[in-house]
Order: C-alpha cells, then structure tokens, then sequence
C-alpha cells in the first residue's frame, strides 16, 4: 500500500479502480482527489483519531465512485441536467456503495456506508434515504462538505467558477439544512485561515 500526501492509503485493486474512474472522467477524477484533500484538512480539525481519518480519506476518494456506472449520455452532459438526467445521477451514491463493498477493503463497510450517505442533507432532504441530522455518518457530513466546496469553486461547462467568498456565503446559508453548522464552521475557519478575510 501507499500513502499519498493526504494521507490515504490505497491498494493496488483500489488505484486501479480510481484510473478507471479517470479513463470515464477526467473532470471527476481530479474533483475526488481535491474532495480527499479538503476533506482530510477538515477531518484533522475535527480531532479525528488517525484511523477515522483514514477511513474518511478513503471515502472521499470514492466518493463519486458509483459515476462509472452512470451512462455518458448523463455523465459527460455539457448543459444542466433535466429532472430524468438528476434521477440517472442521483443512483451514483448507491452504485458507489455496491463497488465499494467488493473491494475487501479494511473497514469496507463504514467506507461503504459513507459513500452512500455523501448526499444526504443535515434537515432530511438528501438522498438516497432521506437521513436527517446526526443519523448521517459524520464522515459523509464531513465529505458532503468538502463536495459542495469544490463543485462551486471550480468551473464547469454549464457554471463559471465561484469565488471564494461568495462559494462561503453560500455554505454559511446552507449551514444547519443542507450542511452540518459544525463541519461548515471548521471549513470556514480552515478558508479563513488560507484566504484572510472571512469574518
């Protein structure tokens, strides 16, 4: 095994498997591995013990996993999704648990759980179950975090790039509904820290 400055540890079965996430898409591929990033910062200012954190780099690393499974149709769409394209992508969570738990991995399960639960929202309305408040693993909390940080703060075909401070505001607004208020809190801090100048 190796690990990476991160902090993550992956076999060889489970670098192989994130290749084949890159040779699917490109785009989500880097986006795992700054979602891994942002989320080991936010996971070591939390005080997770040093096998939660690996558990989480794991995690986050897989956590668009289950988007191989996703039709290019979808996947690669270069416009806004339609409402049957949202239900094909929405499936990405589980397929992501199902590929997970044949990896063997140590811990597989929590990382599996973990993969699933990335989209659910602190006031229940996420998905694919609809789980509220601290039933949410807190490693998805922390995952689902550093997801929506890098989704606005990088550009795609169909929205520019966010800035800094107006990707925070919009955390901020979703703290306590979309987003844990803790985990968002230690991001903010973490941004302020970087950019200096966050109130």
């Amino acid at each position: 095994m190796k690990t990476s400055s991160d902090g993550c540890v992956l076999d060889a079965g489970s670098k192989a498997l994130v290749a084949a996430l890159g040779e699917r898409d490109r785009y989500t591929q880097f986006h795992s591995k700054r979602v891994a990033e942002f989320a080991h910062q936010i996971g070591v200012a939390c005080n997770l013990a040093s096998d939660d954190l690996i558990i989480l780099n794991i995690s986050a690393y897989f956590h668009d996993i289950g988007k191989i499974g996703i039709p290019d149709k979808v996947l690669l769409k270069p416009v806004r999704f339609t409402l049957d394209d949202m239900q094909v992508m929405k499936s990405h969570p589980e397929k992501g648990e199902r590929i997970v738990k044949e990896l063997g991995l140590r811990s597989g399960d929590c990382i599996a759980l973990a993969v699933r639960h990335h989209h659910e929202h602190f006031d229940g309305a996420g998905y694919p179950d609809g789980l509220q408040g601290e039933a949410i693993p807190f490693i998805s909390r922390i995952i689902s975090v550093a997801d929506s940080y890098d989704a606005m703060s990088k550009a795609r075909p169909y929205h520019a790039a966010r800035p800094v401070f107006e990707v925070m505001d919009i955390m901020q607004r979703e703290s306590g509904t979309k987003l844990d208020a803790y985990v968002v809190s230690k991001l903010c801090a973490l941004i302020e820290a970087r950019e200096g100048f966050l109130n």
